[in-house]
């Protein structure tokens, strides 16, 4: 049974007026945010990722406006509400934990303040209270030292604990729906895996996931859209999209993600430039870096259902197998079954399993196609893990298993 929505967006546009003319920044997105799951929006810079966040939290200023569309949060569509009503809404049910931590925090305020005020903005209980309160968020999101933290400034606190107070601050009001702006953009592999791990364990939490990342959103997320110039072109159920992508820019985001397969060879980066905003083609807004576009691909390209959860914007025939030209594969996606969880990939499943012996995993290293950052993610997330790799990197050194575990970890 499918999960009712939180958050639905319905032909979303949301625009900029500037002198040279108007930037569609966003044309005609639509998406579900299911109760309980993560939806992952993976794409290049500037493809519209952060604007559709900014846009459902009210954030738009001008001359940026929504032109069009619906976003409707628990019903109650946000783009008709007042700007008091969205402030009710703001900290309390929807939260957005920015990309930059440093630039979120007020430098002249101490930590502990910054997450009391959150808390005291929508609830009337007393100064005292919301500072244990603070103090509990801080060592919830596994701040060290909690007491001592709350009285310190940003310009105190490492890159990953900034962002960990941030991820606080969105958590004090237990929110409907919580919203990362690529919240690992500034960290290092390590601080990033944390991170993620952080959010991972925020159990029963709606969350939308923005990144460039589609190594993080393989292993985080439960649905993916895909965004390219504004638009959607490919959007479904993670482990169907990342198996079987449809779509060409869909399938060169995978294909430039560094594995252990691909030890001495170049990466596969996806060619040419995203184009200007102001001069969008009418079309797939791909085609010009496609090395699989066709003449067809230059007129407005409909929807394609791909199965039941998953959809492509493609100009194929109905005559054809349902795939975009440039999509990898010849057989049809088998019918989606709902994951409980982003844990429950077959690598994930594969690699936790306590009754795996050495050898198979050995085996299982060898033709893990992850990039570094998963391999890191996935190694820091319980003890267990962490000793099946150390039992598979304390194999002799010059070995073949011992080479890939210390590659790809490093």
């Amino acid at each position: 049974m499918t999960a009712a929505p939180v958050l639905s967006v319905r032909n979303l546009a949301t625009h900029f007026d500037t002198p040279k003319g108007t930037v569609r920044a966003v044309d005609g997105v639509s998406f579900d945010v299911p109760e309980g799951r993560t939806v992952g929006i993976v794409g290049e810079s500037g493809s519209g990722k952060s604007v559709t966040s900014l846009s459902v939290m009210g954030l738009i200023d001008p001359p940026g406006r929504i032109a069009g569309g619906e976003i409707l949060f628990r019903g109650r569509d946000l783009a008709l509400l007042s700007e008091r009503e969205r402030q009710a809404l703001r900290g309390q049910a929807l939260c957005l934990v920015f990309q930059d931590p440093m630039a979120a925090l007020n430098p002249v305020y101490r930590i502990g303040r910054q997450v009391e005020e959150t808390i005291l903005a929508h609830h009337s209980i007393p100064r005292r209270e919301a500072a244990a309160r603070a103090v509990e968020l801080l060592r919830m999101v596994g701040i060290p030292d909690p007491e001592v933290r709350a009285r310190e400034f940003p310009h105190n606190l490492s890159g990953g604990m900034r962002q960990r107070v941030t991820i606080a601050m969105a958590m004090a009001n237990k929110p409907d729906l919580l919203i990362l702006d690529e919240p690992t953009t500034a960290l290092d592999v390590t601080i990033q895996a944390q991170i993620l791990d952080l959010v991972r364990g925020l159990t029963g939490t709606t969350v939308m996931l923005i990144t460039h990342d589609i190594g993080v959103v393989r292993e985080m997320c439960d649905e993916v859209v895909v965004m390219y110039g504004g638009r959607i072109m490919e959007h479904g159920p993670v482990a169907e999209i990342t198996r079987r992508p449809r779509h060409p820019y869909t399938a060169g985001l995978l294909a430039s993600l560094p594995s252990g397969r691909m030890r001495g060879q170049r990466l596969q980066p996806v060619a040419g430039s995203v184009p200007s905003p102001h001069a969008m083609p009418p079309g797939c807004p791909f085609a010009p870096r496609c090395p699989k576009a066709m003449s067809r691909c230059a007129s407005a390209a409909a929807w394609r259902a791909i199965s039941a959860r998953s959809f492509c914007r493609s100009r194929l025939r109905a005559s054809t197998s349902g795939r975009c030209p440039g999509a990898t594969g010849t057989t049809p996606p088998k019918a989606f079954e709902t994951r409980p969880s982003a844990s429950s990939s077959a690598t994930s499943r594969r690699i936790v399993s306590v009754a795996t012996p050495k050898s198979r995993a050995r085996s299982l290293i060898r033709r893990c196609d992850l990039s570094r950052s998963s391999i890191s993610i996935l190694s820091c997330r319980s003890a267990l893990r962490r000793r099946w790799v150390g039992s598979v990197i304390g194999n002799p050194p010059g070995g073949a298993c011992h080479n890939i575990a210390t590659n790809l970890l490093q």
